[in-house]
């Protein structure tokens, strides 16, 4: 794909892209997509992806209480416990405001870790980067920021979500819907959004503006992005999904460099090269 060499002109020492099809077909990729790079909060929809596999197995229910008091797994995934960004604060009631938080992708592991009697890094590894294949990621830290990988292996990771194997399709359907919707709230780096919302790990385009995908990306659109300039969407009506892995910090460049290449990406998935 021509539109993933845009990656050349971003003001980054590395960067490396590739764009998958529903059907697991890689359409193109560029760059040292094998290289591993910190994915910041990338990690998440990986950390949510475990848990939800944990959910399938009985081990956990997305409903029964975790977190703060009144708060439950479903709460945690989707940022609405009412703790604080990066710290153990509660900060508002349960189901009332979108707080995007560390702290609850901390306790979330930490549940399910006591849950399954596995650290959570292991659990991961178990549930599900070692059935994908996915032998460059690792966990070495917090399931909120400390995720390290490739584009290879996140491609495979974005297969999987698009085509499940892992779980059940309903189960992927829950995780890039609207969980309490209506909800207001900060998206890192972009400021207030009204509505902000988030499925299970995964935050949902809707009608977001400004925002890290394209003008072009239909409101199905879910994914996530990392401070470490890395991030990851799907989009259900392009039938698609890219990974972009760089080593340079999330700023100015990346909100203004992200949208022209996503809508490059969707322009030539729906036209006669990418079809």
């Amino acid at each position: 794909m021509q539109s993933l060499a845009m990656i050349e002109n971003w003001p980054v020492p590395t960067a490396a892209a590739a764009v998958v099809r529903a059907d697991g077909t890689v359409a193109g990729s560029y760059g040292p997509t094998g290289r591993r790079f910190p994915l910041a909060s990338v990690t998440k929809p990986l950390a949510a992806y475990a848990a939800l596999v944990a959910y399938e197995e009985g081990a956990i229910e997305l409903d029964e209480p975790a977190g703060p008091e009144g708060a439950t797994v479903r709460h945690l995934l989707a940022h609405t416990s009412g703790l604080a960004f990066d710290e153990h604060r509660v900060m508002a009631a349960p189901g009332t405001r979108r707080l995007y938080s560390n702290a609850g992708f901390e306790v979330l592991g930490d549940h399910i870790a006591k849950a399954t009697e596995i650290p959570f890094a292991d659990y991961l590894h178990q549930a599900v980067l070692e059935p994908l294949g996915m032998t460059e990621t690792t966990l070495d830290g917090s399931p909120a920021k400390d995720g390290v990988s490739t584009v290879d292996d996140l491609v495979r990771f974005a297969a999987e979500v698009q085509a499940p194997r892992l779980l059940d399709a309903r189960t992927v359907l829950d995780a890039m819907s609207v969980v309490h919707p209506g909800l207001s709230g900060i998206l890192p780096g972009y400021g207030h959004q009204k509505p902000n919302d988030w499925g299970l790990g995964f935050e949902i385009r809707d009608s977001k503006s400004p925002h890290w995908t394209g003008a072009s990306s239909s409101p199905r659109t879910f994914g996530h992005f990392g401070q470490s300039g890395t991030f990851l969407w799907i989009d259900p009506d392009a039938r698609a999904a890219c990974v972009a892995l760089t080593d340079r910090a999330f700023g100015p460049w990346a909100i203004e460099a992200w949208p022209r290449f996503t809508d490059a990406v969707l322009a030539e998935l729906r036209g006669p090269i990418g079809t």
